[in-house]
C-alpha cells in the first residue's frame, strides 16, 4: 500500500471509472476555409465519425482497450478504451458537400470550404463632422 501512494501520480490509477477527457480541438479560420484540428493519436481512422450539418461541427471516436494479457505481470495499466465527441458551431458558413477530412501522425484534420455567404461582411466606418 506505501508503494501505491509514493507514485507521483497514484490519483489517475485510482480511479478506472474516470471518463477519458476529449481530445485537443483547434479551430481556425482561413480566407477560403474554416480548418478543425483535433489531436487523436490512436484512434482509427476508420472509426472516426465527421459531419457538418447547419453550422455545426460533430466529430465522435472511439479507441478498444488492449486485451490484458494474463501472462504478464502489470505493474501499471494506463491505456484505456473509450469515446469521445466534440460538437463545434463553426465561426462562418460552409459547404457541407465538400468537406475533407485527413490522418495523419495522430492529427485528424477537418477542411471546409466557405461559401460565399459565409463571408464577412464589409464593415463600414462611420465619418463624424466637425463643426
Amino acid at each position: 500500500m506505501d508503494r501505491f501512494f509514493s507514485d507521483e501520480d497514484w490519483m489517475l490509477p485510482a480511479m478506472p471509472g474516470m471518463k477519458m477527457l476529449p481530445p485537443a480541438m483547434d479551430v481556425y479560420e482561413t480566407e477560403k476555409e474554416v480548418i478543425a484540428e483535433i489531436t487523436a493519436p490512436g484512434y482509427d481512422a476508420d472509426k472516426i465519425d465527421i459531419s457538418v450539418k447547419n453550422g455545426i461541427l460533430t466529430v465522435r471516436g472511439g479507441m478498444e482497450a488492449k486485451k490484458e494479457e494474463k501472462d504478464k505481470n502489470y505493474w501499471r495499466k494506463e491505456i484505456r478504451k473509450g469515446s469521445f465527441e466534440r460538437i463545434v458551431r463553426l465561426p462562418a458558413e460552409v459547404d457541407e458537400s465538400k468537406v475533407e477530412a485527413t490522418y495523419d501522425k495522430g492529427i485528424l484534420k477537418i477542411a471546409m470550404p466557405k461559401t460565399r455567404k459565409g463571408k464577412p461582411e464589409n464593415k463600414i466606418k462611420v465619418k463624424t463632422k466637425i463643426a
